[in-house]
């Protein structure tokens, strides 16, 4: 009877608006138990110690979104009702009557914006009876057709920040839970959007469980921590422009900001302060020949190498402990 190529077929119509009715009553009613869950949670994260404020605003967001997308379900059942108790005047009009404009263009407008499959078909049907015009005027709201409610519970714009903040009040007060706004949202305007979450109810070393030895999360910012201490009169040390070698005056004034190096010097064998330098030891004489023996001759070129060491040593360390004597006077 009616054309099989994809045309208007109005018992389908029918059909899909009586399924797609349904449909949005077993989408509301899952939204709705799924609302209630939610709503423990926001409780629930509120009620910590400390407070996890900006979780429980990204999830009162989505309580928003989801109390919207409810009351966009039950006016969109409504107009489904009406158009399947209207098909036969669709059915015998040309062109769409024009108490049913708003309703045929907002189905058409929300059947990508809402996850019911039968709306699709609808629109197809409709679309195959208007015409493609038709179904771009409903897309674009081409005059001011849609319905305003479903037009803004639809939208993709984020609540306002007092509705979210009020969503978070009747929460507490529903399960009883000792929480006020803190002042930092207080500058907020409440018309625009929340703010994106800067992370001030987030701990710190949450992986580890660490985060007592680290602080709390109202510790300062480490760039604030480093203007503390610049801004402290920290002594500096006295330049040479500041302090010359010759006003001895003004440099011993300022002597209190140092403390002189404790550098020892430990004395070489045999040596100190008060005594005097050791003399370099005297040449030993050579034995006579007939003690020498065999044992002496493998020997000598040892001997002969190290008797130069102790002066060696001995002339290093007296210029070191003259060097070190110098930068004690200093």
């Amino acid at each position: 009877m009616w054309d099989t190529l994809g045309g208007f077929n109005p018992t389908k119509l029918k059909s899909q608006l009586k399924m797609a009715v349904s449909r949005f009553q077993i989408a509301s009613n899952k939204k709705a138990a799924l609302l209630k869950q939610n709503m423990r949670d926001v409780a629930v994260l509120l009620s910590e110690d400390p407070p996890k404020e900006e979780k429980a605003r990204i999830k009162a967001e989505a309580l928003i979104r989801d109390d919207d997308m409810i009351e966009a379900y039950d006016i969109l059942s409504l107009n489904c009702d009406l158009l399947s108790e209207r098909i036969k005047l669709i059915q015998y009009s040309k062109e769409c009557p024009n108490d049913l404009i708003s309703c045929v263009s907002t189905l058409i407008y929300a059947s990508p914006r809402v996850d019911i499959p039968e709306l699709v078909e609808i629109r197809k049907q409709f679309r195959a009876k208007y015409g493609k015009k038709f179904e771009e005027a409903a897309l674009q709201n081409f005059g001011g057709v849609l319905n305003e409610r479903v037009l803004t519970k639809l939208s993709v714009q984020p609540p306002a920040a007092y509705l979210v903040q009020t969503y978070l009040e009747k929460i507490c007060e529903k399960y009883e839970v000792d929480w006020k706004s803190p002042s930092a949202y207080s500058n907020i305007p409440l018309g625009e959007p929340m703010p994106a979450p800067m992370g001030r109810s987030v701990g710190i070393a949450q992986g580890t469980g660490l985060g007592s030895v680290l602080g709390t999360t109202s510790q300062p910012p480490f760039a604030e921590v480093v203007r503390e201490i610049q801004k402290e009169d920290l002594p500096r040390v006295p330049s040479a422009i500041a302090y010359p070698s010759n006003s001895n005056s003004t440099f011993a004034t300022q002597q209190d900001f140092f403390e002189e190096p404790d550098i020892f010097i430990p004395p070489a064998p045999g040596h100190s302060k008060t005594s005097a330098p050791l003399a370099p030891p005297a040449t030993p004489t050579a034995p006579p020949a007939d003690e020498r023996n065999d044992d002496d001759d493998d020997n000598s070129g040892a001997k002969a190498s190290g008797s130069q060491t102790p002066s060696n040593q001995m002339a290093s360390y007296q210029d070191l402990a003259a060097r070190f004597e110098n930068l004690k006077n200093l």
